[in-house]
């Protein structure tokens, strides 16, 4: 182990007792969170707008504050971006996180202040490492560079004094200079703007380095090894990087490429596997116990004040809204957050559940906006995954990609579900592939399964194969290349499936 391995691990190693006093003291710890935000918040054009100065309790805040969504915030945030300050948080917000868009908007912009910066995204990049340490503790990930695959940042074109881009880009570029040094590529090729200009120099410059770990979405993941492969001429990736330790992934569920990435990219046995649960409003969980796949703790010290909200009344104007001691084990829920960059009770999107309530540990069962409900089935994605896992493992199949929607019931004919899913490695049976997919779906969701009741109001899945690559060049074709952009994987609607189908030739199956 060398020097500067083991002083950082020592370092990580002395963050565990604060991991472990919210922990031990969830909701004291929530309770502090709360207080601090309206304190620090009080002054604002917000705070003055809902006497933040009069709250004292949780409860004065649920009754006076409303819950926001984009759209409703939207009119402060272009105030932020055009430069007023003090609008929703206290101190200057000179960057704005770029993130997918809305109904009226190709894009959001989230702010990011200063403090959730240090207190919430940084933090989290810490306590991601110390909890890796915690149980890997004779871990040798900082001899070498941790490679991260982020976005690229712009200018702000209403306000030349602020800047536009995906948060990992806004991350690394203010990330500390320790930091700086310990990962790759440099800033000047991690935030190229043009994604195959960038990926192909990532290659290039990360095949000379001793990359031990990668944090980044399995999709894009995958796109630079391939690429780096390429260049180097080798087979195996850790023929490239032989000292390899760890994949840290996000942003979508990894259950589907799990046996890719085991089998395939990193067919090593001590290769591990760390899951974070971050995006542009903040860093919510990280995996901290390694045994228990798709599970993350809940980071309650971030800044971020949670509210959480029964599923089924996320769309409802004034829905039950519950604080952490009263959720349930189990349930799914909308998550509502208030951040310290000025995100009031905000509707985030993402749906999730608890596993454990000591600690709280969570995992990811959707989003608010992506499921299949065309015929009162309410298929959400954590369906989905669990489905298209079992019947991958059962046909020897890898998934690359997919995405679902629906096929309207139309004379007479029953509805049903279409797939189009592109594969690393095609089942060895498509027919059972096919037939598990719909069953274990019936088997998780007892409304799916209704309607599947003698084929009276859905049919059998259709699924159609496309060929390599297919969905990287839709995405391309969308402007969404890199970063933290992901497939969307289940829709009410079929505008993602007909966009598909429009530009590539599918073989049903």
């Amino acid at each position: 182990m060398d020097l500067l391995n083991e002083t950082l691990v020592w370092v990580m190693k002395k963050r565990l007792p604060r991991i472990q006093s919210f922990m031990d003291r969830p909701m004291d710890t929530q309770t502090l969170v709360f207080h601090n935000l309206i304190e620090s918040a009080k002054n604002t054009e917000w705070g003055k707008m809902y006497d933040y100065q009069s709250i004292t309790t949780i409860r004065d805040f649920q009754e006076r504050v409303p819950i926001s969504s984009y759209e409703k915030l939207f009119p402060y945030i272009e105030r932020m971006m055009r430069g007023e300050q003090n609008i929703l948080w206290y101190s200057n917000i000179q960057f704005f996180a770029k993130s997918s868009g809305t109904t009226n908007a190709r894009s959001k912009f989230i702010p990011v202040s200063k403090e959730s910066l240090e207190n919430c995204h940084f933090m989290g990049g810490k306590d991601m490492m110390t909890l890796l340490v915690a149980n890997r503790p004779d871990t040798n990930v900082f001899s070498g560079k941790g490679l991260s695959i982020g976005g690229s940042l712009s200018s702000n074109q209403l306000n030349s004094r602020s800047l536009l881009g995906d948060v990992s880009a806004v991350v690394m570029k203010n990330l500390p200079i320790w930091a700086q040094l310990i990962r790759t590529p440099s800033l000047e090729v991690a935030l190229m703007d043009v994604w195959e200009e960038k990926i192909l120099k990532m290659a290039e410059v990360t095949s000379q380095e001793n990359v031990t770990s990668i944090l980044g979405v399995p999709t894009w993941c995958l796109v630079l090894i391939e690429k780096v492969l390429e260049v180097t001429g080798k087979s195996n990736i850790l023929e490239v990087w032989p000292n390899f330790e760890y994949f840290i992934h996000g942003a979508v569920a990894f259950q589907p490429y799990r046996e890719l990435f085991q089998q395939k990219v990193f067919a090593s046995s001590g290769v591990g596997y760390l899951e974070i649960y971050n995006a542009s409003e903040g860093f919510f969980g990280i995996q901290d116990d390694h045994t228990r796949m798709d599970e993350m703790l809940l980071m309650l010290d971030y800044g971020i004040f949670y509210e959480f909200i029964p599923v089924e009344e996320a769309d409802e104007e004034y829905p039950t809204v519950l604080t952490l001691d009263e959720v349930e084990l189990g349930k799914n829920y909308a998550l509502l957050i208030s951040t310290n960059a000025g995100l009031w009770r905000y509707k985030i999107g993402d749906t999730i559940k608890f596993t454990s309530k000591t600690p709280y540990r969570i995992k990811i069962s959707g989003r608010t906006k992506h499921f299949i409900n065309a015929f009162g089935e309410e298929l959400i994605i954590e369906n989905a995954e669990k489905a298209i896992t079992r019947a991958s493992e059962a046909t020897q199949a890898i998934i690359s990609d997919y995405t679902a929607g629906p096929v309207y019931m139309n004379d007479g004919k029953s509805g049903c579900h279409e797939w189009i899913i592109e594969f690393a490695q095609v089942p060895n049976d498509q027919i059972l592939f096919n037939r598990l997919l719909d069953e274990t779906l019936r088997e998780v969701n007892s409304d799916y399964d209704a309607k599947r009741y003698k084929d009276m109001v859905l049919t059998q899945p259709n699924v159609r194969v496309v060929p390599r690559d297919t969905f990287y060049n839709w995405m391309r074709g969308r402007g969404k290349l890199g970063g933290q952009h992901k497939v969307p994987r289940l829709s009410n609607s079929r505008e993602f499936l007909d966009d598909i189908l429009s530009f590539v030739k599918v073989s049903v199956c």
